[in-house]
This record gives C-alpha cells, structure tokens and sequence, in this order.
C-alpha cells in the first residue's frame, strides 16, 4: 500500500518458515489473508523475510507468479536473519553471520539479486539487516569494508537493471551500531550513500530513550539516509516496583534477546536480556524492554508500551515524510503471553496496520 508518501506493509517474520515452501505457503495463506481484510481492491506490498536457506531454494518465477495473482508486490526484504528465527533458542546467534564475516556478504548478495527481479518499474528497494555485529567491541574497519562491498553489488544490479535498492543498517541494543550516536560515528566510513542508510526500528529507538526530533535531524545533517522505517513498539515500565518485576518474569522466555535500558534520574543502565536486569537491576524510574508487543496496544496489563513515541514517529512522517518504506514488525506474537494474543494472527496485523492507516491518513 502507497500511503503518505511511503509503502507501507508489515514483515512476514512473525510467519515462522525456514524453507521456501513454508514462505510460499504463508504467503498464500497469512499475507493474502492479511491483504483481505486491508487492502482487498489495491495492490499490497509485502515485507518479505527469507532466511539462507529460502534464498537459495526460491523460485523465483514461481514467486513472481504468486504475487501476481495475489495482487502484492515486494519492495523491501528482511534481511536479518540468516537461520532459523522460530521454536528454537535464537537469542545472540541471531546476528550470525554478522557483517565481519563473507557470508553476511554472500547471504545480502543473493537477496538483492532476488529483490531486483521483484521490484515494481520505478520503485526504490530496501534490505534490512544487522547492525554490524553483536556485542559493544569489534574491528568497524572490517565491517564497513563488508558493507561496502554489498554495496558495490547494489551499485552494479542499478546499472544492469535501472533499478536501486538501499541496504539498511538497523541499530539495536547490545549491538556495535546501538543508538543513532553510533550510526553517526560509523557512517562516515561508508561513502556510498545512495545505496546504504539505516533501518530505524522505532522499538529500538524508543528503548533507547532516543530524543527522536533531534535523532531525525541529526541523520539528515549527516546526510545519512532512512531507508525504512520499522514500526514497533517495547514495553514500558514506570516506576518499576516490586510487583511490576514479577509480572516481567511471564516475558522472559527464552528464544528471542529482550534488552533493556533502564533509567534512574538522567543516568541510562543496560542489559543483554531481560533475566539478566530482573537479577541484578534495582528499581529505577523506568525500565524500557526489547520486546515487540502489539502497536495497537497502549497497555499490557500491568505495563505499558512505547506506543506514544511509536505515534510521534508518525505524526512527523505524515507532516514531511521520514523513510519511503514503512514496515510493521511484531516477530515476538508466538512468544507473547496467551492473553495478549488471543485472536487470529490475520486479525491482529490488520489492526495494527489499520492502526498504522488512522494515524497517515
């Protein structure tokens, strides 16, 4: 869907499916469902996540076929998550191979010659990806060059083909690219703007406490472009008391990392996962929580959520917009407490996507 100034979808990560007959049959079942209740006369785009293994088994004619029948198309892929991302522990190893390795490079690669086949006649592409690398401490020469060289693979498929597509870096928590301070400090490494930005995921940023006017202008001082923008919400606590801390224990499941970000006055603490800050943080004024909830959501039971910073966001998208692709990204729905996902998958992306619509519109 076109919609004030962007495309907007939502990604079929939340979908588990590891193969590519498993993401043609979401696609036939949960995103053409989706497209049902949203968009049943238009064209709807789709935020495709292909693992390794799905990229190498892809028919690409196949799939071609599919979105053409279904009415959708693909303008942005998620290219985080190299291996299998459900039912199993995932945790850090969800940045393997990161981007000091060949095989991140090969893996990128391989989704943009996909994407470039995909793509719509004059429509800008976007690939999503890890943020250099888990962990504070690493060797950023090497990963620029990395990054450069899928760059260098972008820059070559636009002169073949006429047809662009950015590769965005998405800072997170715990990572070596962790705020947009970071991404600032990094980009001057990488020249190549006109095929490389960043992913802003407003769930990262908000529990970051990231000042987000300022965030935004910043980028655009440092002409470092948005190339998607991911729409996300965490968990809010504040204060955070004795009863709140019990009630975190039912998200601190074990197959995703759920950083938090805690804050005492204006003194910022971090921790790799929730049981970790259950164990060892006091109290403090509030705790932020890597853990996608539902945007539509403003209250989880004992919590709160990010909502208000993700609806900021798009109060200023909407008066000049920020990224040219705007993608909903709740991955966590199989993970979540029963209570809070007691419909119909197909159900709950179409109202956060009509959340999303209310808010543009």
């Amino acid at each position: 869907m076109n919609l004030a100034g962007a495309h907007l979808t939502y990604c079929t990560n939340i979908h588990p499916g590891e193969s590519w007959a498993e993401v043609r049959a979401n696609l036939e079942q949960h995103v053409s469902a989706v497209k049902a209740r949203v968009a049943p006369d238009r064209p709807f785009g789709v935020g495709l996540r292909l693992s390794a293994r799905a990229a190498e088994e892809c028919d690409l004619a196949d799939l071609q076929r599919l979105l053409a029948r279904n009415g959708m198309y693909v303008f942005t892929i998620n290219g985080f998550p190299h291996g299998t991302f459900h039912g199993t522990p995932v945790k850090d190893a969800v940045y393997q191979p990161d981007w000091r390795e060949p095989a991140r490079v090969a893996y990128t690669n391989r989704l943009a010659d996909l994407l470039v086949e995909l793509l719509p006649d004059g429509v800008t592409g976007s690939i999503s990806t890890v943020p250099g690398c888990f962990g504070r401490d690493a060797d950023l020469d090497l990963i620029a060059a990395n990054v450069r060289r899928s760059a260098d693979h972008l820059a070559a498929l636009e002169a073949r083909t006429g047809k662009r597509i950015m590769l965005a870096l998405e800072p997170e928590p715990a990572c070596v690219l962790e705020t947009v301070a970071d991404a600032l400090a990094f980009f001057p490494r990488l020249p190549d703007r006109r095929h490389l930005g960043l992913c802003l995921d407003a769930c990262h940023a908000a529990v970051e406490f990231e000042d987000l006017p300022a965030a935004l202008a910043e980028l655009a001082g440092a002409a470092i472009p948005i190339a998607k923008v991911q729409l996300s919400c965490g968990l809010r606590i504040a204060p955070v008391t004795a009863e709140q801390r019990t009630a975190l224990a039912a998200f601190a499941e074990s197959v995703y990392l759920h950083q938090v970000v805690a804050r005492s006055g204006d003194t910022l603490a971090r921790y790799v996962d929730l049981p970790e800050a259950l164990a060892n943080a006091a109290g403090g004024d509030e705790w932020r929580v890597h853990f996608h909830v539902p945007i539509f959501r403003a209250e989880l039971g004992a919590f709160g959520s990010t909502q208000p910073f993700l609806a900021e966001l798009l109060a200023l998208h909407r008066r000049a917009p920020i990224a040219p692709h705007l993608e909903v990204e709740t991955y966590t729905w199989d993970v979540l407490p029963p209570e809070l996902r007691d419909e119909p998958i197909a159900d709950a992306v179409a109202r956060e996507l009509r959340w999303v619509m209310e808010r543009l519109q």
